[in-house]
């Protein structure tokens, strides 16, 4: 279970009690999350949804202390995040935006068994998870390959596998389809897919519904740093419309007033 109570994150201020401006005036910054109430149960497959700059990626790194709080707290299963990151960041896994942010190795197995070594774990077992977690985003075969070879999508995949490796009770994903090809997004979606029936938590970073609205539970959409909807996706459609994020057109007629601003049906993009 993942906790989030009255999260607020500012940047800008020049530290955490606000600073002055130039003409005397108190300065707060700019707050990229606003007083965020959020429960995210165990196994639940949670899309949260809003436009660049509506504080997604902010809230998300709150789950596992990349991002300390102004205000408010977060726990994970029942610890405070404040209190015990490394227990946080074992149980919630992250895979970033930009995947240049998390590589580490020089090489696709190495990267991806970067965590599972930091576990302690033997070897065995390593193998075992890296074989899985490669497998998970077709690239089984692609130990050996050095990252700096990789095109920008293939990083992406080893991101995801090393995200993987580290079996969390939660996986995050920000933006996780943006690089990928069709063969690699089918395999991902087949993996989230799986780890969903598991009881793995899932949670999706997006602008664009269109690949995991038919797996959601659940859709939250973020606006301004605050929620403005919070429903099952059948549901949290018609608040959507507002929060300039894209809904599949077959979704969004489904709710009765047909077709919305910013429906589309094509495919994601494919940078691999």
């Amino acid at each position: 279970m993942i906790d989030v109570d009255g999260v607020t994150v500012r940047y800008g201020s020049g530290d955490r009690d606000g600073g002055v401006t130039e003409r005397g005036e108190e300065s707060r910054g700019v707050v990229a999350v606003d007083d965020v109430s959020l429960s995210i149960p165990d196994g639940e497959f949670v899309v949260l949804a809003g436009a660049n700059g509506s504080g997604k990626t902010t809230l998300v790194r709150t789950f596992n202390g990349l991002v300390d709080p102004d205000a408010g707290a977060v726990a994970v299963d029942g610890t405070p995040v404040a209190d015990d990151p490394l227990a946080a960041r074992t149980a919630v896994g992250m895979v970033f935006q930009d995947p240049r942010d998390q590589l580490v190795a020089p090489t696709v197995g190495g990267d991806v068994a970067f965590g599972p070594e930091n576990l302690g774990l033997s070897h065995a077992a390593i193998d075992r998870r890296v074989d899985a977690a490669l497998d998970a985003v077709n690239m089984r075969d692609r130990g050996a390959d050095r990252i700096a070879s990789l095109s920008g999508g293939e990083r992406e995949r080893v991101a995801i596998a090393g995200a993987l490796a580290m079996e969390p009770d939660h996986l995050v994903l920000d933006e996780p389809f943006t690089g990928l090809d069709e063969p690699a997004r089918r395999s991902v979606l087949a993996r989230l897919r799986a780890l969903r029936a598991d009881g793995v938590g899932v949670v999706v970073v997006t602008h664009d519904l269109r690949d995991t609205v038919a797996l959601a539970d659940r859709v939250v959409g973020l606006a301004d740093g605050r929620i403005a909807v919070d429903a099952p996706p059948e549901r949290a459609v018609a608040a959507l419309r507002g929060l300039d994020v894209r809904v599949p057109a077959a979704v969004a007629d489904a709710d009765g007033d047909g077709p919305s601003t910013g429906t589309d049906q094509s495919p994601s993009p494919d940078r691999s």
